[in-house]
């Protein structure tokens, strides 16, 4: 029976390379195209997730059916290109991608890369004409923005006709945003404003929809074989999980795409996914950071340079977008985003280098008014390290001893640590910073790929501070953040106070550079493979990947009702556990079930967190709601309520809280010779009076002070 399923699979695969053939001679095919370099980069990387990746997963037909859909829609994620006859006959290797790889063979990936190539001709072809007629938006109808409830295009009709919504709602976005600004200027009586006619600002609208999509297919044409060989890896790659990545062969300021340290540019970290440019992080201390307007999860659509037109990037590489957003200090850049509830805002950023001393730990004193405690408050932007000057270089945890030391010189009466949208960094340091808070014990386990576990302590029984302890986290306090944490309440030294949960990525991954690996020279740059290796594991036994770290103290957040952190992801790892390290838990003289009953009365009675909540699942809604009217009316209507909720939420940020925040000693004798110093924390001071969870952290750590 066993031998018949693999004659019979055999035979399939044979009727998939005559097929392959056949079609191949439809499409431009150039072996030219196909260098010896792919062959050798679709071994290493095969090679390397089946015997170094921490999760290895058997090539089979489970697995070819995932990678299936992963190259499927990464070449075509709106389902814009391909044609219902295209995919019906890609579906015919679904469950033999697995054998195509294993035997080094590239044909499914340039029939893929070849289809796509003439369906773009093809769209290019109708897109144009479509464009050179008014749109009627007095017309009911829809477009449905989630390709998941779409069908492919039957023929070229059917597909020119999506296309038609698709540039309409474009068009639609632009003239919508027109008449607002329209709108602003005749209520500011606006002299100076060139006001034009609906007819006008609609052919406005289309004329740069069109210069948007000729560069956007301008662009598509320097696409070369191995951008398109990148996407194709990276969808095998990514059924592994979210952080096992190809990089092809670029420069190292391409590996990270963080534009900050020397680089000038906004100080953002950016993500491409599903034909999408997303910010993923916001560097503290970088333009983009002090500005404030960008925040993680924007999408980025259009860049523009000062005053000059923007260059949609809709659909391009990350490296060639980034290229764009990066800049020479002092340059402005304009950024068109669409925001998480669907709104587009045009952000102009003042590119910078960001400001070392902005990402280092500092600290203040917090206290409320007419209350006898003082609180140290620290914020932890990062756990960095630098591990090239050892001895003089700024590491996070000497950085931490200092602060602690100036608190305790003050006789502060409790103390918060902010670890809010810290990603994460240097595990050496996070290991010696628990152990500033505790007498000697494990911190964090790191398990291998063969079930090794090493166990990482302290070792120094001197405590730095022993008074009570809060740790704030949210939606993207990840790793090293999530190994503090988690230790912190582990040994109940502390209470953990934030949102649902923390970003829950638990694993720990690994460079391969292949031109290491490979000794003909004729073949090299190679590019290198970012791979996961070992998986996080708190002292309790559990992993804090997927799951993170859950709070003790739970308080609304505007994204409380959206999925955020790794559990978002199509493959991530699962969370598991193992056996238990060995340590002694802190007596605590509170009570943490009297501590969240104390802090739910107040939330419960609290107008600004009733309104996040009520925030919070609008943005839900808005998220969701993935079917948009393109009749002019319906959609300003959907817009203008999405505008008033989202100005009131501005303005709930922009107040000021009430908290008393008093700078360190030692800082304001700084202060007075370190003028650019000064003039940074008073900005400081500006944004913690706003802070919106602070004063309920300032709560909580009342309570335990006072033994509640």
């Amino acid at each position: 029976m066993k031998r018949r399923k693999i004659l019979l699979k055999l035979f399939g695969l044979l009727l998939i390379f005559v097929v392959i053939a056949l079609i191949l001679t439809v499409f431009t095919f150039s072996k030219k195209q196909v260098g010896k370099k792919q062959y050798v980069v679709q071994q290493l990387v095969y090679l390397s997730l089946k015997q170094l990746h921490y999760h290895p997963k058997p090539f089979d037909d489970k697995l070819s059916e995932q990678i299936f859909g992963e190259i499927i829609k990464n070449f075509d994620y709106g389902k814009r290109f391909f044609l219902k006859s295209d995919y019906d006959t890609f579906a015919r290797f679904k469950y033999f991608i697995d054998d195509l790889i294993k035997l080094d063979n590239l044909q499914f990936f340039n029939l893929v890369k070849n289809v796509y190539v003439q369906r773009l001709s093809d769209v290019q072809g109708f897109y144009q004409e479509i464009l050179d007629k008014p749109f009627d938006f007095t017309k009911k109808e829809y477009i449905e923005l989630d390709p998941k409830k779409l069908d492919y295009a039957e023929n070229l009709d059917q597909l020119k006709e999506r296309w038609r919504k698709i540039l309409k709602y474009e068009t639609l976005l632009r003239l919508s945003n027109y008449l607002d600004e329209q709108e602003q200027a005749r209520k500011r009586h606006d002299t100076t404003y060139k006001y034009q006619t609906f007819e006008q600002l609609e052919a406005k609208a289309r004329k740069e929809v069109k210069q948007q999509y000729k560069d956007w297919f301008d662009f598509m044409k320097q696409m070369t074989d191995n951008d398109y060989f990148s996407i194709y890896i990276n969808s095998i790659t990514m059924t592994f999980d979210p952080h096992t990545q190809y990089f092809p062969p670029k420069k190292e300021e391409d590996f990270q795409i963080y534009m900050s340290g020397k680089l000038e540019g906004i100080g953002a970290t950016l993500q491409y996914k599903n034909g999408e440019i997303r910010v993923v992080k916001i560097i503290p201390g970088g333009a983009a950071w002090r500005e404030g307007e960008l925040e993680v999860g924007d999408v980025i659509l259009k860049v523009a340079q000062d005053d000059q037109p923007p260059v949609s990037v809709v659909g391009m590489r990350l490296d060639d977008a980034v290229r764009l957003i990066r800049g020479p200090k002092g340059t402005k850049v304009r950024l068109t985003v669409r925001k998480i509830d669907g709104t587009i805002k045009e952000i102009s950023i003042i590119r910078d280098v960001v400001i070392i001393e902005d990402t280092y730990v500092r600290s203040v004193i917090l206290s409320k008014p007419g209350s006898k405690y003082k609180f140290g408050y620290i914020l932890i932007p990062s756990f960095y390290a630098d591990f090239q000057h050892p001895k003089k270089g700024r590491r996070v945890y000497k950085d931490l001893r200092k602060e602690l030391l100036k608190l305790r010189d003050q006789k502060i009466d409790g103390l918060i640590i902010d670890l809010r949208n810290n990603g994460g960094g240097s595990l050496v340091d996070v290991v010696k910073m628990v152990g500033m808070f505790i007498k000697h014990g494990p911190v964090v386990q790191v398990r291998n790929p063969k079930g090794k576990v090493d166990v990482l302590k302290d070792k120094n029984d001197s405590i730095l501070y022993k008074g009570p302890l809060l740790v704030m986290v949210n939606e993207f306090s990840a790793s090293a953040s999530e190994i503090f944490a988690a230790a912190i309440q582990d040994y109940h030294r502390g209470v953990i106070f934030g949102a649902k949960h923390t970003f829950g990525k638990g694993t720990v991954q690994n460079m391969i550079n292949f031109d290491d690996i490979v000794k003909d020279n004729s073949l090299k740059p190679l590019g290198a493979l970012k791979i996961t290796i070992q998986k996080f594991y708190r002292i309790n036994g559990g992993s804090t990947q997927l799951k993170g770290v859950i709070p003790d103290i739970i308080v609304p957040t505007q994204l409380m009702y959206v999925k955020t952190g790794e559990r978002q992801e199509d493959y991530p790892l699962p969370w598991d556990e193992i056996k238990r390290a060995k340590y002694k838990t802190w007596r605590v003289k509170y009570n943490v079930e009297k501590l969240k009953e104390l802090s739910k009365k107040r939330v419960e009675n609290d107008s600004i967190y009733q309104f996040i909540k009520q925030y919070a699942r609008l943005l839900k809604n808005m998220q969701d709601q993935k079917t948009v009217p393109l009749n002019l009316q319906e959609y300003r209507k959907m817009i203008k309520q999405r505008r008033k909720i989202n100005k009131e939420f501005a303005k709930i940020r922009k107040k000021d809280k009430g908290l008393n925040v008093t700078f360190l000693i030692d800082d304001s004798k700084r202060f007075k010779t370190d003028t650019i110093a000064a003039m940074r924390y008073k900005d400081w001071r500006k944004a913690i009076k706003r802070d919106i969870e602070l004063p309920e952290a300032v709560n909580v750590l009342t309570d335990m002070v006072e033994k509640r």
